[in-house]
């Protein structure tokens, strides 16, 4: 029978994406296993964080290294952030370390159908945020002078971070 080459085979080719997928924790976020194929040179959007006020985009180069590439970009030059992205290689997020498997995105490649890349999110939680008391004018208020003694002494709040790594998944396509 041919049938069953062609499942071993096909096993045998997907068997590198299925042992990553069992090696993830379950990420926080569900949603689907792929978005849809990308063309080579189209920039897409893979996240949004706006507590961070960044987006992350993603695009297949079409060469082999690097086949793909993303950047985190700032959405609006106005927006506050309440959280920080930070490089995912110098953080080395765990779940060890305090940071939570936050989302999985796998993007497939339409010149490429058996490559994808897959982009891990982390997310490291900081303390509930407590406003400060109020003062004698029942107020609400931070000052300055305070706060530059709490950052002098390195007791300011921990702000919640971001970090993102991606790979590149897949037999790569002759070119």
């Amino acid at each position: 029978m041919r049938t069953v080459p062609v499942l071993a085979c096909a096993l045998f080719a997907l068997a590198p994406m299925l042992a990553s997928a069992a090696a993830d924790p379950v990420p926080e976020i569900k949603r689907d296993a792929a978005i849809a194929a990308q063309p080579v040179g189209g920039v897409h959007t893979l996240r949004q964080i706006p507590e961070a006020c960044a987006r992350i985009e993603g695009q297949f180069t079409g060469q082999a290294e690097p086949a793909y590439k993303f950047a985190v970009v700032r959405t609006s030059p106005n927006c506050q952030p309440r959280a920080r992205f930070v490089d995912a290689a110098k953080a080395k997020p765990s779940e060890a370390g305090g940071w939570k498997f936050n989302d999985l995105i796998r993007v497939p490649s339409a010149a490429c159908p058996q490559q994808q890349a897959v982009v891990r999110i982390w997310r490291k939680p900081a303390a509930a945020a407590v406003p400060p008391s109020l003062d004698a004018q029942g107020k609400s208020r931070l000052y300055l002078q305070d706060e530059k003694e709490k950052a002098a002494a390195n007791k300011l709040a921990a702000i919640p971070m971001f970090a993102a790594a991606m790979s590149v998944e897949g037999k790569p396509c002759g070119g």
